[in-house]
């Protein structure tokens, strides 16, 4: 385990003290793609400073990586008039192609794709301070999520390839796609989360424009080539920059068909109202989650706590599925709390590549200074921290802290921190904890702890109708991903998952004609002789 002070710390000296293979060199992204080409950019750059740092006589300061273009509004609407031309109004040449050619360009990337998994790796440990293990989870669970969404939709089309006779009319029914998709990902899962959306969108004949988020920017370099080779021009643009200059334009132009958007709902608003044709824009968007934990007196205490400690502190707590409040009842909430701030205290804060490290540095400016005005304010409603060293804090890394007892009025108690700060709340009635969620601005999920089918049961009733998935004895997560994922209130508009973000980026289309001979026979020549790619009883095994 390691100690946070000032004096003594987890950063390095310089480069040369890393081992080599986790070494990071300067990486510079010169260009960007627009219409099949990777476009080399003169102009303003954006300085990558990871947050890892080296240790000085003046004490951490983080290391520059790299650096990334600044576009401006011109090359962003460069991207949008290559897109909106790629799909031509449905008629261009990705949109029309089959379910299986489209198939077959997706499984190209991802072979070429699977060969950039170190360089995409290491730089996302130095990017966003994730460790080995878990960016290695990343971007496998990433390959394994194209290959689940090729699967589902092999299925979806195999299932659409017949044909329907109701009521005197015959008719075929598949998806068709959307138009043109913006695509903005989250820092905290750049690859995965950028993919679950980007992915579904372009395989189901969308063309996409994609931004990759402000921390995590440096990782999507290695596959721009892959993505000009293996899809036709403009169906893929990737483009870099300030948000708030680039993405603003694209939406005013009112030709975004489809918006996929994982972070604040407080951004994802100001976005859509830029749009000036709001009824057509379809909107997929995860957004912030304050998910609670409710330990019940008959809980399971090793159970609970180990669960409570990885679903609130993985990633140093920077997830929206992360537990960010713990309701546990009096009877049993000392214990528990002791429990609770001795595992939090073995917790291994080190640098990612570090084996065992379970709390790294923070990737957001300014962020461990946020994390400790939360501190502060509980503490000032009477709060205290009751883990040694909780919410020390040596340059980017934040020690993780649980604080207890937490109450209404302390802005832990609704503010979600996304960061490693554990809020625990003491409750005697179930009906505080209800209420709670209940009054909450947020609605993902939340997780029950307890052994009485009968008050479990309870429970399960009203919160299923408050968030959307309930947790038995396990922490908050977002798979396996064939299950829904999505939220209520401010947390989600839309559903992902393999097969749902099929059917979140496409619509039903039907073509339909009167159960008459000369139909049929119609219908037959066009089927027979393969004169449509969408009229079609075409089985892809």
């Amino acid at each position: 385990m390691t100690k946070l002070t000032k004096e003594q710390g987890v950063f390095p000296q310089n480069m040369e003290a890393i081992p080599a293979e986790y070494r990071q060199e300067r990486f510079e992204q010169h260009h960007y793609l627009i219409n099949g080409e990777l476009r080399l950019w003169t102009g303003p750059f954006q300085e990558v400073f990871s947050p890892i740092c080296f240790s000085g006589a003046d004490g951490p300061k983080q290391v520059a990586i790299g650096a990334f273009p600044l576009l401006g509004e011109t090359e962003s609407l460069a991207a949008l008039t290559a897109a909106v031309a790629a799909y031509d109004h449905g008629r261009g040449l990705w949109p029309t192609m089959t379910v299986a050619e489209r198939i077959d360009r997706v499984q190209r990337f991802t072979l070429r794709m699977r060969g950039d998994r170190d360089t995409i790796v290491r730089l996302m440990m130095w990017e966003i301070g994730k460790t080995l293990s878990d960016a290695q989870k990343e971007f496998d669970r990433t390959i394994a999520y194209i290959d689940d969404t090729i699967d589902a939709l092999k299925d979806l089309d195999r299932i659409s390839s017949r044909f329907t006779i109701a009521e005197g009319i015959l008719g075929q029914i598949r998806r068709a796609p959307l138009g043109v998709t913006l695509c903005l990902g989250p820092f905290n899962y750049p690859l995965n989360e950028t993919f679950t959306t980007l992915i579904p969108a372009l395989i189901m004949g969308n063309t996409a424009i994609f931004k990759p988020p402000r921390h995590g920017v440096l990782l999507f370099g290695p596959l721009l080539a892959a993505f000009r080779d293996c899809f036709p021009p403009g169906v893929v643009n990737a483009i870099f920059g300030a948000g708030r200059t680039i993405i603003p334009p694209l939406m005013a132009s009112g030709q975004i068909d489809a918006f996929a958007f994982i972070g604040t709902s407080g951004a994802a608003d100001t976005l859509q109202k830029i749009h000036p044709r709001p009824h057509r824009l379809r909107l997929v968007l995860g957004l912030e989650a304050k998910n609670p934990a409710i330990v019940l007196a008959d809980a399971d205490l090793d159970l609970a706590v180990r669960e409570c400690v990885s679903g609130a502190l993985s990633f140093n707590g920077q997830r929206c599925t992360a537990l960010k409040i713990l309701f546990v009842q009096r009877a049993v909430a000392a214990d528990f709390v002791a429990r609770l701030a001795a595992a939090v205290t073995n917790l291994r804060c080190d640098l990612p590549w570090e084996k065992g490290a379970a709390i790294t540095p923070l990737p957001e400016e300014g962020k461990a200074a946020a994390l400790t005005a939360l501190i502060a304010d509980a503490l000032s409603g009477g709060a205290q921290v009751v883990n040694p060293e909780g919410g020390a804090v040596h340059g980017t890394l934040f020690t993780p802290a649980v604080i207890y007892p937490v109450s209404a009025g302390m802005r832990l108690y609704t503010e979600e921190q996304f960061g490693p700060i554990v809020p625990v709340v003491p409750f005697d009635d179930m009906e505080e904890v209800v209420r709670y969620i209940t009054a909450s601005d947020y609605g993902q999920q939340v997780s029950l702890f307890g052994r009485d089918p009968a008050q479990l049961a309870e429970l399960i009733d009203p919160l299923v109708n408050q968030v959307c998935r309930v947790n038995i004895n396990s922490q908050c997560q977002r798979g396996p991903d064939v299950f829904p994922f999505t939220g209520r209130k401010d947390s989600a508009v839309g559903t992902l998952s393999v097969s749902d973000a099929l059917r979140a980026f496409s619509i039903r289309s039907l073509v339909a004609a009167r159960d008459i001979e000369d139909n049929r026979e119609i219908i037959r020549d066009i089927v027979q002789e393969r004169r449509s790619k969408f009229l079609s009883t075409d089985f892809i095994l």
